[in-house]
């Protein structure tokens, strides 16, 4: 299996196929105006990049997919989701520091 080593943008019906691919996934559920998701992309785009096969990101507008965002009960964004074998086992709102990141993957892998 191929994993990626970018967040890769997800859609309302897109999400559950690409949760259910890779064992361990973390979704950023983000808006185009919001300044704490954008200083977020870079530490996305570096961790995905160190721990590819270990992990993939998945990216969601929830401006596009509100489906999905109140399915969720998203309420604030950044708001990542994360998910072991196809299932949702914690979520964390706001920036997070790479580091701390790093230490909520390693308690999930």
């Amino acid at each position: 299996m191929e994993w990626p080593e970018k967040p890769v943008e997800l859609t309302d019906g897109t999400i559950d196929e690409f949760t259910k691919k890779y064992s361990v996934v973390i979704v950023d559920f983000w808006g185009p105006s919001c300044a704490p998701c954008k200083m977020m992309a870079p530490v996305l785009d570096q961790v995905a990049q160190e721990m590819k096969g270990k992990i993939a990101f998945g990216k969601m507008d929830v401006t596009k997919n509100m489906k999905t965002s109140m399915s969720l009960g998203i309420r604030s964004i950044p708001t990542f989701a994360f998910y072991k074998n196809g299932k949702l086992v914690k979520s964390k709102m706001g920036f997070i520091p790479k580091a701390k990141l790093v230490g909520e993957i390693r308690e999930i892998l």
